[in-house]
């Protein structure tokens, strides 16, 4: 799980670094033929990393049923992220991950409601959601690529 692991924080890293390189309102752009901006992609990431390891496990996990809700598969954004949610988001990105390899460490993950997922991925157990989060997260990081061209 190590390798698991170091990928994850190794694309968070990548994640955090959209903070430096954009202004809120870049972030919030919303190019033509796009249904969303790089601020959203960065909150899905999170709502879905949660969705994945904490719901599928049965746990309550480290994020408001609010930014959860906002962020979820399916949604889309509404309006423009405001500065202190976009630092909510860019904190999150790291806090995460110290607790929920604790959590994994601790064994709290024993049980796992199998499905598969939107992305096509059958998840049987945590580690088969961390492999998914992984992915997901990278396939989020190309769609954010082609966002970033036109901002």
């Amino acid at each position: 799980m190590d390798a698991v692991f170091k990928a994850w924080e190794t694309s968070r890293r990548t994640y955090l670094g959209l903070f430096e390189k954009y202004s809120l309102e870049q972030l919030n752009t919303i190019p033509d033929g796009f249904n969303n901006n790089l601020i959203w992609n960065i909150g899905h990431i999170i709502a879905t990393q949660h969705k994945l390891i904490y719901i599928g496990s049965g746990q309550e996990g480290y994020l408001s049923d609010e930014l959860f809700n906002r962020y979820q598969s399916g949604t889309f954004p509404k309006s423009p992220v405001a500065q202190e949610e976009a630092d909510t988001l860019q904190e999150l990105l790291i806090s995460q991950i110290e607790p929920t390899i604790r959590d994994f460490n601790k064994g709290i993950f024993g049980s796992y409601t199998e499905r598969t997922t939107g992305i096509g991925f059958h998840l049987t157990s945590v580690y088969d959601a961390f492999e998914c989060n992984n992915f997901h997260e990278g396939l989020h990081l190309g769609y954010m690529m082609g966002i970033r061209k036109f901002i």
